[in-house]
């Protein structure tokens, strides 16, 4: 089975991460990393810079949508993409962001190898200019009604499911 990381960048919506913690779950995902200013659920096991009540009140928006996954999947938090992004390569992962590109592939025709961290970002504005720069892949999921993107959640789990079975 493929070795598959999420990275859930600059994304405001705790209802959102819950809902990418149990599908990341439910498809065999490695890890999802937290990183930027995504919020993520508390764990009295991990060091946590939040004040209490601040951590148990995003915890329970979490754990609404994640439904216990937020338990059982693995993830972790980080501040800086830079660092996260520069750890993923040296461990020999491939990056690839889910994101509208003149550059992207179209997530059907894609065909990854090896380890693979997909990247997803902010919910309206999408993934920043420079860290597309630093992908080694940009998919895009071809849109066929009156909108111009998927929820942040449905095209990862698209992208989670292809990459899985591809």
């Amino acid at each position: 089975m493929r070795d598959i990381i999420l990275i859930a960048h600059n994304l405001r919506s705790c209802h959102n991460v819950g809902s990418l913690l149990r599908t990341a779950e439910g498809l065999g995902v490695t890890q999802v990393i937290l990183s930027g200013y995504t919020p993520y659920p508390f764990d009295q096991t991990r060091h946590d810079d939040r004040l209490p009540h601040i951590a148990r009140k995003v915890h329970a928006r979490i754990s609404k949508t994640a439904l216990g996954a937020e338990q059982s999947q693995a993830w972790r938090q980080a501040d800086d993409i830079g660092t996260v992004l520069d750890g993923l390569v040296a461990g020999g992962y491939r990056l690839a962001a889910v994101e509208q590109s003149s550059d992207s592939i179209a997530l059907h025709q894609y065909q990854p190898t090896g380890k693979l961290a997909l990247l997803v970002g902010r919910e309206v504005e999408g993934v920043e200019p420079a860290v597309l720069e630093r992908m080694d892949d940009i998919l895009e999921i071809p849109m066929f009604g009156s909108k111009e993107s998927f929820n942040v959640v449905q095209a990862a789990a698209m992208a989670m499911f292809h990459c899985r079975f591809s």
